[in-house]
């Protein structure tokens, strides 16, 4: 790897902020940045690369990346949980970005063993976290102005959401529910993505009293009270749409039952914590809170 590329690595490597840190291995591998040849893995990875205009050099990703279009022209990898390691090294490339969420351990450290200059970012569903992973991968990519720009935007989203936020006791109850057929029903609780979503759009979580995700019940849906449920787009087609989802154990008993209040978003966007977050977060809200309602509870 040039002076550059490798300068730039080392400088990701120490601008950590808290305890949130990347790793960058093979430092050593001869790579100019103009042929730089990239592997994006995983959905807000491939997302960032493309929002920072280096499209045009990502030779692969991984099967959960599905945005921008363009992303979907490029040679799939395996999904970047389930990844093999000679699948990616079939594309020759110079450059692997990934987050910690991608393994096994062994196709990683694989990968790692060949001498390809590998950057792993920090997973965490937060805005900090999705901040970082654009300044380090613009960094890498020698982009910081465009990365500046894009971190710019996302804060004044999220900032313009904020603003719309109702006061406390005026705020939705949200459940946010992770459907795959209606054989796999999940619910999010706390320190969740969805959580996470839902109050910077300014609603509530509904579920108070677990962290993660637990299996759908009639008692616990019942006992939540939701004024609204979320769902993925891909969620709510796989159960059969808002007429499947009211079939669901306890939902048609609840004020969002009660309303037939059903809203769902492009997964990626709601959950990805990509360059699209602000605007995720401002489309919840606006979802949440029309624009034509009354704005007496508004800051």
């Amino acid at each position: 790897m040039n002076c550059v590329l490798r300068s730039i690595l080392a400088v990701v490597l120490c601008n950590t902020v808290g305890t949130l840190s990347a790793t960058a291995t093979n430092l050593g591998k001869p790579v100019t940045s103009n042929s730089l040849r990239i592997i994006a893995l995983g959905g807000a990875v491939t997302e960032i690369v493309f929002a920072l205009g280096a499209g045009d050099r990502v030779v692969g990703v991984d099967a959960s990346s599905s945005y921008p279009e363009e992303a979907k022209q490029r040679p799939k990898v395996a999904y970047h949980r389930r990844l093999s390691a000679e699948g990616i090294l079939s594309l020759e490339p110079t450059l692997i970005i990934a987050t910690t969420e991608a393994g096994p351990p062994q196709a990683i450290q694989q990968l790692e063993s060949t001498g390809v200059a590998l950057l792993i970012l920090p997973h965490k569903p937060s805005v900090e976290n999705t901040i970082i992973k654009i300044k380090r991968i613009a960094a890498t990519l020698n982009e910081e102005a465009t990365g500046a720009a894009l971190i710019n935007r996302l804060q004044d989203e999220i900032e313009q959401a904020k603003s719309y936020h109702p006061t406390q006791d005026a705020k939705a109850k949200v459940l946010f529910i992770y459907a795959r057929g209606q054989g796999s029903l999940m619910v999010a609780g706390q320190n969740t993505g969805a959580e996470t979503i839902i109050d910077l759009a300014g609603g509530v979580n509904a579920v108070q009293n677990y962290d993660g995700y637990k299996p759908l019940t009639s008692e616990a849906v019942v006992a939540a009270a939701p004024n609204a449920i979320l769902l993925m787009d891909s969620g709510l087609e796989s159960i059969g749409g808002p007429a499947g989802l009211w079939q669901l154990p306890g939902l048609a008993y609840t004020p969002a039952g009660d309303d037939k209040r059903v809203l769902s978003f492009n997964g990626l966007m709601l959950l990805g914590f990509g360059p699209r977050l602000g605007e995720a977060a401002l489309a919840l809200n606006q979802a949440l809170y029309p624009k034509n309602s009354t704005d007496e509870n508004r800051h």
